[in-house]
């Protein structure tokens, strides 16, 4: 599954960038073997591994300190550890953001499917509808529904669902007009096949490589969109570990002297979001090298 990260240094690196943040989610606490906390359910505060503290301990007067022994990234205005934050902040960042664009890939992939294999009026009024939406920004989109719901988790997820549903589905559409004039489209018919075994066994299994190339580099981009929710305050509810948030923090610091809260919140999403992005070049390299 993963051979073509031997054969594609870009993609290595990609993995090893994501690889890095996926291995601190697991392990930043105890959470991995008390699965309840993942929840909030637990009863027990999480007991810290790679995290060291708990993301919101606070070290009396110990605001704002420098990188140190103690504090590999420093403290923030709150006097929390800024390591900390960022390593049980990944959580819900690589949680959400697959989640979601794996939700917007089934209800975009659908749609576009339907509407490519069957065209006429019913492809018309797909197309238009889905046109309506992305007509709007993608962050005024998410701005918009956010504050309608409300700023949450599942929230979240429904916005940058939304959001990207439509772009998956006019590639999937694309994609779908090409494959339902090849031959083994057309042996599906004479065999009498059903139009959703030929959309989901014929057409969607053969248009699986753009569709998982765009997948990655839509993961990057709800990373980002996540990081930027968060930024403008309609991110995960305070005082939740959110790297947006962080950085937005971070910003306020700057005129005084203490960026460090901005530049580290900012590499940690960077780090991911140009991760995906290279294994997206990196399973793009491999497709091309097969055609």
């Amino acid at each position: 599954m993963f051979s073509f990260l031997v054969k594609s240094k870009v993609a290595l690196v990609g993995f090893c960038l994501v690889g890095f943040w996926i291995t601190i989610a697991l392990f930043a606490n105890d959470c991995i073997i008390t699965p309840a906390c993942w929840a909030n359910k637990s009863l027990q505060e999480p007991i810290p591994w790679l995290a060291r503290y708990s993301p919101n301990q606070q070290f009396r007067g110990e605001a704002m300190q420098p990188s140190s022994a103690k504090h590999w990234l420093g403290t923030d205005r709150n006097a929390r550890d800024i390591w900390a934050r960022l390593a049980v902040g990944s959580r819900p960042i690589l949680l959400l953001a697959p989640i979601s664009v794996i939700l917007a890939m089934l209800i975009g992939g659908t749609m576009g499917v339907t509407a490519g294999y069957f065209g006429g009026i019913l492809d018309e009024v797909l197309m238009r509808f889905l046109d309506a939406v992305l007509a709007f920004p993608s962050i005024l989109l998410y701005m918009v529904i956010i504050a309608a719901l409300g700023p949450s988790p599942l929230n979240i997820l429904i916005a940058i669902t939304v959001s990207g549903s439509p772009g998956i589905a006019r590639l999937v559409r694309g994609l779908t007009l090409d494959l339902k004039t090849r031959d083994y489209v057309a042996a599906a018919k004479t065999r009498g096949e059903s139009s959703l075994y030929i959309m989901f066994i014929e057409i969607l299994p053969n248009a699986r490589g753009p569709i998982i190339v765009d997948g990655m580099l839509r993961i990057g981009y709800a990373v980002f969109s996540i990081g930027t929710l968060g930024f403008l305050g309609l991110g995960l509810p305070p005082p939740s570990p959110d790297w947006g948030s962080i950085v937005n923090t971070g910003r306020q610091l700057i005129q005084l002297g203490r960026p460090e809260s901005a530049i580290f919140g900012s590499a940690a999403i960077a780090m991911l979001v140009v991760g995906f992005n290279l294994i997206s070049d990196g399973l793009t390299e491999e497709s091309n090298r097969y055609n």
